[in-house]
């Protein structure tokens, strides 16, 4: 019977936590698909979020690799985006320790319509915008990578589709490279965050090991399938987030207290 529960937990998560890279290797938010698997199989948030961490960040790592191979990375740019996006991410974890979470969920469930209304305008992800001096785009990166930083630090789920959106509309860098950027920005902190809970032993490893395989097959493939077929399939698969997200935060709010 222990055997058949654990052959369960592979079952339940392995492939999920497939699909989840799949997704945020192309627009971010595979979290909101992984982490709930991880509790479907029965662990404890806390180990399931530390177990999480790993694979997302195995995954995360394999993409990355990815685009910059192709070009969508430019590494000597995005080290200030790094620094404030760690900075931003330790101040979001201690200001988690003041604020009542569900604040910030409200907020969330009034920003997540607007969010998906934008992204359903033509105009949002246009392929061209009038680019920025590198010293211009560099320092509005920094800046957005400080504020999604604590966001992630704080709550975190989205936090790669909000920021993709963010570089496009603000940044105003094309859609490949906000896909690139996004996914430094987010080994950045998923690899400060799994320092945390490796430290203090909340990694499932065997789970974990095993997950991560199918985590990196999902964003290996999600990062090749983007890079051959172009931005044309990513707003459908940027709006099941959003919708995901949304059924997620009225979960927590109205229906699990």
């Amino acid at each position: 019977m222990r055997k058949f529960c654990k052959m369960l937990e592979y079952l339940v998560v392995c492939p999920l936590v497939f699909l989840a890279g799949f997704v945020d290797a192309v627009a971010g938010g595979g979290g909101l698909i992984s982490l709930p698997a991880y509790m479907m199989a029965g662990l404890n948030p806390i180990d399931a979020i530390g177990t999480n961490k790993f694979s997302a960040s195995c995954g995360t790592f394999a993409a990355t690799m990815r685009y910059s191979r192709c070009g969508f990375i430019h590494w000597r740019e995005l080290i200030p985006a790094i620094i404030t996006a760690l900075i931003g991410s330790w101040f979001g974890a201690r200001l988690a320790l003041l604020v009542e979470n569900n604040i910030f969920k409200v907020i969330m469930l009034v920003i997540l319509p607007i969010t998906a209304i934008l992204v359903l305008n033509k105009k949002t992800l246009r392929k061209y915008r009038c680019p920025y001096t590198t010293r211009k785009t560099s320092t509005i990166i920094a800046v957005l990578s400080l504020f999604m930083g604590v966001y992630d630090g704080f709550y975190g789920p989205g936090t790669g589709t909000f920021l993709m959106l963010l570089l496009i509309c603000i940044a105003h860098v094309c859609m490949e490279e906000a896909v690139g950027t996004t996914k430094v920005i987010n080994l950045s902190t998923n690899l400060a965050s799994l320092s945390v809970y490796l430290v203090h032993e909340k990694v499932l490893f065997p789970l974990a090991l095993v997950a991560a395989v199918f985590g990196i097959a999902g964003n290996y493939i999600g990062a090749r399938y983007f890079t051959r077929k172009g931005s044309g399939f990513v707003k459908p698969i940027i709006i099941f987030v959003l919708a995901v997200f949304f059924v997620k935060l009225c979960w927590e709010l109205f229906i699990v207290k």
